[in-house]
């Protein structure tokens, strides 16, 4: 029986290993590449997929974003992320959206074609270094409101421009503001979104 892949990643050159490396196995076929985010569940929709192989880091939506977004709207494929960025928070975030397995890119193409096989199997697969950093480091200490709020403040917008692109009052965003500077143990907003960022809370 062959497993039916989709493959997004914004990197083309990663993107075209990854697909070349799968292919040569007797059991794996790649039927679809994708280069962003939003084009995950489209592609899905129109290939088939077994399994889905997801980037993290993705103009459009996100990786974790698009699995949730694929989970929805094509419950029957299966969520394999694979990263270059093996943060503790995105494992944890990907899990919660729906992906069966989480590895990172320089994963030996051997283990790769294994954890796709596993994943198509219903078992979920997990970096195992990277689960027990995750462990180590426990959940993100900002409400979602407070994620939004970093986010959004992590262009290098003013609490004026934040405020206007969240609908939310100024005294409101410096508040959520404060509150992420001292959860991330931070001195500013911008220590602050980098804090979350290199934990993969944002």
């Amino acid at each position: 029986m062959t497993i039916r892949l989709l493959i997004a990643d914004d990197q083309a050159l990663v993107r075209g290993a990854l697909a070349a490396l799968l292919d040569l196995e007797p059991d794996l076929q790649v039927v679809a590449e994708v280069g962003r985010g939003d084009e995950v569940v489209a592609a899905a929709k129109s290939s088939t997929p077994d399994v889905a192989l997801l980037d993290v880091e993705m103009p459009g939506l996100d990786g974790i974003e698009a699995a949730a977004a694929l989970r929805k709207a094509v419950p029957a494929v299966r969520i394999l992320m694979v990263t270059t960025f093996g943060r503790p928070g995105y494992l944890r975030r990907a899990m919660e959206a729906g992906a069966a397995g989480f590895v990172v890119k320089d994963t030996p193409a051997a283990q790769l074609a294994d954890a796709v096989r596993r994943v198509h199997q219903g078992l979920r697969v997990v970096d195992p270094s990277l689960a027990a950093e995750t462990l180590v480091a426990g959940t993100s200490p900002l409400t979602g409101r407070e994620s939004d709020v970093l986010r959004a403040a992590r262009a290098g917008g003013t609490v004026a421009d934040v405020a206007r692109e969240l609908h939310l009052s100024e005294g409101t965003v410096r508040n959520h503001l404060s509150a992420a500077i001292g959860k991330t143990g931070a001195r500013t907003r911008a220590e602050a979104a980098r804090i979350a960022v290199d934990n993969g809370w944002l």
